[in-house]
């Protein structure tokens, strides 16, 4: 495995972790973060600087840590341990919100 994948791993469990805080601690609701991480999302989907040519696999990759985080909040919610590896599986098999930048 790539070194910075493993680095994003890291980072992806510190922002979790962050997101999660703040819900705890009523800085942020759940409802709030989660839009908030939808709205990341489409923006990103709706970059005008985005290269059209981009592969959608490339396009999934850019999309990937809003919807890990998005996951990785509810589960936490609900009590349930996950790992990574389980989040990110469930991740590749979501419908997600945006479909691939082909879309205006």
């Amino acid at each position: 495995m790539n070194t910075a994948n493993l680095q994003l791993e890291g980072v992806y469990a510190i922002l979790s972790a962050l997101f999660g805080a703040l819900r705890d601690r009523g800085v942020l609701g759940a409802e709030e973060i989660d839009a908030l991480l939808v709205d990341v999302e489409r923006s990103l989907a709706r970059d005008p600087l985005r290269p059209r040519e981009l592969r959608d696999a490339n396009f999934e990759a850019i999309c990937f840590p809003a919807r890990l985080l998005r996951l990785a909040l509810r589960e936490s919610a609900a009590g349930e341990a996950f790992s990574f590896a389980q989040l990110a599986g469930r991740v590749g098999q979501a419908t997600p919100p945006e479909q691939a930048p082909s879309e205006p």
